[in-house]
């Protein structure tokens, strides 16, 4: 019962202890943190759809509702009712259990995020989340490693070569990306001093040159911004599915509901991670407030739904504006440039918060190492190209030889 305490904590809602409307109060605030998730989904695959249309000057949705706004209601009905295909050589526990562990992570990380200040409800305040732990950060990485399973086992379980192969695919990319984003994360944990998100959010409150993205000098947030882009397969790092490459990657079997619980996931985690992003680099729901009595509750709510948004619209943008990365790009972009940088950076964050001096020590010898590293795999990339132009040069010799042998013997 104590660890359960400690992670409740840090709710005011069980100041007074966990009594029955404090449990009334959060189970209000988990059937409405889903609620809210899953009807901002319906509205993030309209808005995409819509958005991208206006860009390639396209109608888009505009048969289901008003401004098409129930095509993904009409969507995901249809699916409900397809017929929900099992593959002979599936194994059919896991087949059943992958899209659950896409589509539970997204939900618990978003459990995390502070949408809102505190309110008042019953005579006991609570804060506008699901929760609070005092290890938030890391239950954020936890899920964000849980979400791996999912995809490696829906192409494992398949019994299909094609959608093993975009699973473990999927799984470099994540793997991969993971790291860097762990290292960002952990830039923003130094400098706040505090695993909790509320803590976060409550340390960039004051100002807007006390936002973590201006404290970190932009660097972790593009690189975590990047990470997550690739965590959550959004264009240009959309390799996962990969539909020209290999059939249609790790879902390549799935159909009917399962089909839409993978796609329910991926739109889930584009939202949470925003809300994520908004949270550890751009204030969370923090702004300036109109000190109006209704409106003291709503304004931050407001600002952080304005925040997301902002994201939503860029990630949006990127689907329509940049075309899919080679897989060697792709690992080459994490393991050679985000996580170097990101490590390089966290040892300078590292170094300023002790003395200035130690920072700026650290600055100039992490642009040394910075270099000596580019520099390598510059030499080792021309030595590549040049072995290769080697071998192609010597294969076309090879070949008109055998030409002129050949038309010397039927001379």
């Amino acid at each position: 019962m104590a660890p359960v305490v400690s992670l409740l904590a840090g709710d005011p809602v069980f100041a007074k202890g966990v009594t029955l409307v404090a449990v009334v109060i959060v189970v209000i605030k988990v059937l409405v943190a889903f609620g809210l998730l899953q009807t901002s989904v319906m509205l993030m695959i309209w808005f995409e759809r819509k958005l991208i249309s206006d860009m390639q000057n396209r109608i888009g949705p505009n048969r289901a509702g008003p401004f098409g706004l129930l095509q993904t209601l009409a969507d995901g009905v249809k699916l409900f009712f397809k017929e929900d295909l099992l593959p002979a050589e599936a194994d059919r526990r896991i087949f059943r259990l992958a899209p659950y562990l896409s589509a539970v992570p997204a939900f618990v990380s978003f459990a995390i995020v502070p949408v809102g200040g505190v309110v008042n409800i019953f005579g006991y305040r609570t804060e506008l989340q699901v929760a609070d732990p005092p290890v938030g950060i890391l239950l954020l990485l936890a899920m964000s490693g849980i979400a791996v399973y999912g995809l490696m086992l829906a192409g494992w379980s398949s019994g299909s070569k094609y959608p093993l192969l975009g699973a473990v695919r999927a799984s470099a990319q994540m793997v991969s990306y993971e790291a860097a984003m762990g290292l960002a994360v952990a830039s923003v944990v130094l400098v706040t001093g505090s695993l909790s998100t509320r803590a976060i959010v409550d340390a960039q409150a004051p100002h807007i040159w006390d936002w973590n993205v201006v404290r970190l000098a932009v660097v972790p947030f593009v690189i975590f911004f990047a990470a997550v882009t690739a965590e959550v397969n959004r264009p240009p790092f959309d390799l996962v599915e990969g539909e020209s490459e290999i059939v249609g990657g790790f879902h390549t079997e799935y159909s009917a509901i399962r089909f839409a619980l993978f796609f329910l996931a991926e739109f889930m985690n584009v939202i949470t991670m925003s809300a994520i992003i908004v949270t550890l680099f751009f204030g969370g729901p923090s702004g300036p407030v109109l000190h109006v009595p209704v409106l003291n509750w709503l304004m931050p709510i407001f600002w952080f739904a304005l925040k997301t948004g902002v994201f939503l619209f860029i990630y949006v943008w990127l689907r329509a504006a940049l075309p899919r990365l080679r897989y060697d790009q792709l690992m080459n972009l994490g393991w050679k440039v985000l996580i170097p940088v990101a490590l390089g950076w966290l040892l300078v964050v590292a170094g300023f918060r002790i003395s200035r001096l130690d920072g700026f020590v650290v600055f100039v010898g992490a642009l040394a190492v910075g270099g000596l590293l580019s520099r390598a795999f510059r030499v080792g990339r021309e030595r590549r190209m040049a072995e290769a132009d080697r071998r192609f040069a010597a294969s076309d010799v090879q070949g008109s030889r055998g030409e002129i042998s050949v038309g010397e013997v039927d001379g």
